[in-house]
């Protein structure tokens, strides 16, 4: 299968369940694992933002990496999250990390240090140099302070044959049109944000890596089959059934709100790690009444 057949379709940003004394809750995880391959999504991205990558560290990343990968069993592509603001230290991890099951890499954008536009197209170039796998970007300015315009991420796209694809989460549709104009015939741009994700697809986008899917990978993977095969009469109406559940994912915070969803449906606790923290009893009133409404 194609790198592009591979990624095509919906893609779920999968969140990493935890115990009550902030351990990794594995039976949950192994249970989820199976939730969402029997809910049909395309595969599974892990340690992204959702996953609470970023309070996680050295030898659980590869736990982690390694649990995923011997519970698919090879039914479903995986993408492994690595990614930072310090360039030697992303690629250390590439070489560091055993990514065996694994397909692709997915590596957001430099955070924090807010490096010119010059200086995200030579961390991707240093990249692209030493990856094992093939690279998604990810373009998410609303955490990490910068966006990779239009121009940066052509440029990238066109000189960085190891990346195959951009995780588009800017929300810009002036860069979108940009990019999708623009790009290479073979490079993939996936939507990073629910709610826009049909708009994108209607423009050219090939998919989308999803934080809803976590709670609802049928239909929402369904959605995106049909806006792919062009049938938006009946994705439109999947896109309205959980627009306000999307939107209520992410009103105190992601992954808080997703985790609310899924501890509701008994599926994981309603446990983070810190700074993360659970939505407040207002909002998951509101939660309970939507899950009720569908």
């Amino acid at each position: 299968m194609s790198i592009k057949n591979k990624f095509k379709g919906t893609g779920i940003a999968i969140v990493t369940p935890f115990n009550e004394d902030g351990s990794i809750d594995w039976k949950s995880l192994s249970d989820l694992v199976e939730f969402w391959i029997n809910g049909g999504v395309e595969y599974l991205v892990v340690l992204g933002t959702t996953g609470e990558s970023a309070t996680i560290h050295g030898d659980e990343k590869q736990e982690l990496f390694s649990f995923v990968a011997k519970k698919v069993a090879g039914r479903k592509p995986l993408i492994a999250g690595i990614g930072g603001n310090d360039t030697k230290e992303v690629i250390d991890g590439f070489k560091r990390f055993d990514l065996t099951g694994y397909d692709a890499i997915l590596s957001v954008s430099p955070y924090y240090n807010k490096p010119n536009q010059e200086g995200i197209f030579q961390h991707y170039k240093a990249l692209d140099a030493a990856t094992p796998l093939p690279i998604m970007m990810y373009n998410v300015p609303g955490r990490t302070g910068q966006s990779v315009n239009a121009e940066t991420q052509l440029r990238i796209a066109r000189e960085c044959k190891n990346i195959f694809a951009t995780k588009e989460a800017s929300g810009n549709f002036d860069l979108i049109n940009q990019l999708i104009k623009n790009k290479p015939a073979d490079f993939m741009v996936i939507s990073g944000d629910d709610p826009i994700t049909l708009q994108m697809i209607a423009q050219g986008a090939d998919g989308v890596v999803s934080v809803v899917a976590n709670a609802y990978p049928k239909d929402f993977s369904e959605m995106v089959r049909l806006a792919l095969k062009g049938d938006f009469d009946a994705a439109n109406k999947l896109h309205y059934k959980y627009i306000d559940i999307i939107a209520s994912m992410f009103t105190e915070g992601s992954p808080s709100g997703v985790k609310a969803y899924l501890s509701k449906m008994g599926l994981c606790k309603n446990t983070f790690r810190l700074p993360v923290w659970q939505v407040s009893d207002k909002h998951f009133q509101k939660i309970k009444e939507l899950m009720k409404a569908i």
